[in-house]
């Protein structure tokens, strides 16, 4: 039995690797968090973008100039590639291929364009192949574990290579106006599931596939079509036995929400197909498996959301009640769960010890724009980053218990822009018990500010009352207990869920007379701000409340603006400072502190 660097590494740590105005370099994981000496601190801010392999032996960077890559174990350089305009790079699982992206650009002479993605290999540093792709999203071709098979979007169809031979494709998976594919994680059999837009009436849909058997009416594994789907996010589980689809309209017909409607469904490759039932309406602001590949967990309905562990029959197993939250992390070994509201929310986190339902900690990273599980599946990082939040620069690096163990403030000059941690693969970390018991740290604890509430003069003098705009739901064991009633039959679940989620609605209705409404979520990325309408009985608040969101819609607009590459006034750059104290006053006036 070969003997690998991981085997010799395994009770090290992981490294931190920093990136932003300052340069880039990397820290050395806890206990220590000093500057590691694997390597040298690139200066300067040309770093456009770094990525470690994934099991965190190979780094590679660009400074501007070229495209770098090293082994981290004996810090020898292994490749320079003359590509000073290259913003994407990533690794083939075994290492055996780096793929690089530039921005698509064409020639006079040359109108089919520029090849701009490219694939090199890594132990000989010669270019396999270059291919044209003009978009940067999904730009990387998609591999299996062991690098058999290898997959790319190409012209509404995904062609398929096999053992790193890109001369020439090996099959093709051939369907009208494929939009995106996505392929199973985990070794042979290989599957893929593919999503087809709807058009002229025709519904969309989602096929399986096991390859190669792409051909007949029968090929597909199984098939979900529905109407109510612009785009789709596709999300396979570890061991391939089933598919998330979380489908999104750009438009909300209901007029409930103006970021469009979203619905859950599964789909599994025995066949099987069902829609998530979520009994709070709202959008959906994330989903995600657990490693175990047993159960899921979603965070949906409009504020206050739910967070739903379901299994694999759909069923709900937990539920976490209501609370400030659009994003869910479980654990490496999938034994916690972090719930967590970032972006607008004020970055407050429930950390879950999900085997027997019991809180562990419930710290606030506020202005996080970044949350990532160490692979040691015991630490923690949040950061706030650029262009997100260009001000309070900075990350921070948690104990799961609540404790801040190492945190870095970026100078007010400087700017952070991309902050990870170096993987290592399954199994090197071994799963530790669980502990309630907060950590010590040497970092001083800081206690977030509270602000007081706006009370109007006639109400100055008059005790204040206790109102809230939501009932708070509390958490609960949705399994049947031990001794209880029979577990309820598939058509009185189905009944009872139709029951509990125009009940809800009733209360949405009753609450908010336009709820609060949410974006779709997406990878890397926080929700966009809220607007909503409520009363407080108070008509000074109430025009307090309203000219407030007046202000934010406004912000909102410079921010989709600036997007667009639009240069902003100073006046309009400090009207989108001021959004994160306008937001704390909303939300102190909604709910009445």
């Amino acid at each position: 039995m070969s003997f690998s660097f991981r085997d010799k590494m395994a009770p090290s740590t992981p490294l931190l690797t920093v990136r932003g105005s300052e340069g880039l370099y990397m820290v050395n994981g806890p206990p220590h968090f000093t500057e590691s000496t694997v390597f040298p601190r690139e200066s300067g801010k040309n770093c456009k973008t770094c990525t470690f392999s994934k099991d965190g032996t190979l780094f590679a960077w660009g400074n501007g100039e070229k495209i770098n890559v090293i082994n981290v174990t004996n810090k020898g350089l292994l490749h320079s590639f003359d590509l000073p305009k290259a913003v994407c790079l990533e690794f083939s699982p075994k290492n055996t291929v780096l793929a690089t992206w530039q921005p698509y650009t064409t020639s006079k002479d040359d109108t089919a364009g520029i090849p701009n993605l490219q694939l090199y290999d890594v132990k000989t540093g010669m270019c396999l192949k270059s291919f044209i792709q003009k978009k940067m999203q999904n730009w990387c071709p998609s591999w299996s574990e062991d690098e058999t098979l290898c997959a790319r979007n190409v012209n509404n169809e995904v062609h398929f290579f096999e053992n790193n031979n890109f001369n020439t494709f090996a099959n093709k998976l051939h369907l009208k106006k494929i939009n995106d594919f996505v392929l199973s994680p985990a070794l042979q059999p290989y599957k893929v599931a593919v999503y087809v837009p709807g058009s002229k009436g025709a519904p969309s849909f989602v096929r399986l596939y096991q390859y190669p058997n792409f051909d007949g009416p029968h090929a597909a594994l199984a098939n979900k079509s529905f109407f109510k789907a612009d785009k789709v996010t596709m999300l396979w589980n570890k061991k391939a036995t089933a598919v998330l689809v979380i489908a999104s309209t750009d438009v909300d017909k209901t007029g409930a929400s103006y970021y469009g409607e979203q619905t859950l469904h599964y789909i599994a490759t025995n066949g099987e197909s069902a829609v998530v039932q979520l009994p709070k309406n709202g959008p959906i602001y994330d989903v995600v498996w657990n490693s175990s590949s047993t159960e899921f967990c979603a965070v949906y309905g409009f504020m206050p959301a739910k967070a739903t562990i379901f299994n694999l029959k759909c069923d709900p197993v937990f539920d976490f009640g209501t609370g400030p939250r659009n994003a869910a992390y479980y654990s490496p070994h999938g034994h916690i769960l972090v719930l967590a509201g970032f972006g607008n929310l004020r970055g407050q986190m429930e950390v879950w010890d999900v085997k027997n339902y019991k809180l562990i900690s419930k710290p606030v990273a506020s202005d996080s724009t970044y949350f990532a599980w160490c692979p040691d599946g015991e630490h923690i990082l949040t950061a706030t980053c650029a262009p997100r939040l260009r001000v309070n620069n900075g990350y921070k690096i948690w104990h799961y218990t609540g404790a801040v163990l190492h945190k870095y403030d970026v100078p007010s000059t400087a700017e952070l822009w991309q902050v990870s941690w170096q993987p290592f693969l399954d199994g090197i970390f071994p799963e530790k018990a669980i502990t309630y018991q907060a950590v010590s740290s040497d970092v001083p604890s800081e206690e977030p500010k509270v602000a007081t509430a706006y009370r109007p003069p006639a109400l100055r003098n008059k005790p204040v009352t206790n109102s809230k705009l939501h009932e708070e739901e509390p958490p609960q064991n949705m399994k049947p207990q031990p001794g209880n009633e029979k577990p309820l039959s598939k058509t009185a679940l189905k009944n009872q869920r139709k029951h509990e989620a125009k009940k809800a609605a009733k209360q949405e209705a009753r609450s908010d007379k336009s709820p609060d409404t949410a974006p779709t979520p997406a990878p890397q990325s926080t929700p966009r701000n809220t607007v909503s309408q409520s009363t407080s009985g108070d008509p000074e608040i109430d025009r307090k409340i309203k000219n407030l969101k007046k202000k934010l819609k406004a912000i909102e607009q410079l921010k989709e603006q600036a997007a667009t590459g639009k240069q902003l006034e100073k006046n309009q750059l400090a009207k989108i400072q001021k959004e994160k104290a306008l937001l704390q006053e909303l939300e102190d006036l909604e709910l009445g502190i």
